[in-house]
């Protein structure tokens, strides 16, 4: 009899812990349908981002009043820029088709820019359909005036108040870089997350010396990247009752059971989906399923947090030894 792979996400019932986080992927509607032949047990879109969607409202506004102060009633001939369909329709259409389509849960990923931002868009993003949303909060605490503190507590204002719009599922995908990690996480637990993403990549600028000019630049992730959020979810298993989520690092079956292992719920890939298409996400159950039965686990609850922090027979693996030993390792 093969492993039970069934696991509970965000309160959400799924055939496995393995998921697809937001990609280029997952913003495709024929795409998201082989995604779940393939065997995806859910799929978090690509983000919807505020700046983008204030930019073309804007731009919209501008052109359609161009000219129109030459006549002082020709004002009167257009509607305030709410009444134009712009903003967030294409998206909202991706999460209202992808439902139709689908039958695995459907995650709306939001990237917002202002506190009337986060709640408007996902409320709108709950009417399209998902059936739940991800809080992909992108933050660069640059502000010198800015105390940490300060800094957290806007986090905090941020889940509460979408918290408090929502009916479905919320997540919100953590920055590793809190100066108390899980303290924070703790504390966004606490004001209403229903999963912990593990963790946001925060792309970093690169300079172009021909032109001096500050540069995007996007590596997909690698399997080395797995150990940030192995630590964390090892740490944070049993502390919070949100779910939890592996992101960034996850390549291979071998790096799920590892998350899986250290207390995760599911585990999201997106690099390597990107790397070999649709048709590797089978190969990676298959194996799951094997290094299961090589190990005696029945099931995903059995392994889930059997090596955490709590699990683990060594808890201070995951702290200060851990850091002395593996600087003895090196040869």
């Amino acid at each position: 009899m093969s492993p039970d792979l069934t696991t509970t996400y965000l309160g959400l019932s799924l055939r496995s812990p393995l998921m697809v986080s937001s990609c280029p992927l997952t913003g495709d509607l024929d795409t998201l349908a082989e995604i779940e032949q393939a065997g995806a047990a859910a799929v978090v879109l690509p983000s919807l981002f505020e700046e983008q969607l204030v930019r073309d409202e804007l731009h919209l506004d501008q052109v359609l009043e161009q000219g129109a102060y030459a006549f002082g009633e020709s004002l009167t001939y257009f509607p305030d820029m709410p009444d134009y369909g712009v903003g967030p329709d294409a998206y909202l259409d991706l999460v209202s088709s992808a439902k139709a389509r689908l039958s695995i849960p459907v995650i709306a990923s939001l990237n917002a820019d202002s506190t009337g931002g986060w709640v408007r868009y996902a409320e709108l993003l709950q009417k399209a359909g998902a059936d739940a949303v991800e809080l992909n909060v992108y933050l660069i605490a640059a502000d010198t005036g800015k105390t940490a503190s300060q800094v957290e507590d806007e986090y905090l204002q941020l889940v509460g108040d979408v918290r408090a719009a929502l009916d479905i599922p919320m997540a919100v995908k953590l920055s590793p870089y809190f100066s108390s990690l899980a303290n924070m996480a703790v504390r966004i637990d606490a004001a209403g997350a229903d999963g912990l993403v593990m963790f946001n990549r925060f792309y970093q600028p690169d300079l172009d010396l021909d032109t001096l000019e500050v540069v995007p630049s996007i590596e997909l992730s690698q399997p080395w990247e797995l150990r940030l959020p192995l630590r964390w979810i090892a740490v944070l298993y049993g502390r919070v009752t949100a779910s939890l989520a592996a992101s960034s690092g996850v390549s291979d079956a071998e790096g799920v059971a590892k998350v899986l292992l250290a207390g995760a719920d599911v585990a999201m890939m997106a690099s390597a989906m990107l790397l070999h298409g649709v048709r590797y996400l089978p190969l990676v159950e298959a194996n799951l399923v094997r290094w299961m039965e090589a190990n005696d686990y029945e099931s995903v609850t059995q392994l889930k947090g059997s090596v955490s922090y709590q699990g683990a027979a060594n808890p201070a693996a995951f702290e200060r030894t851990n850091y002395m030993r593996t600087l003895a390792s090196y040869e």
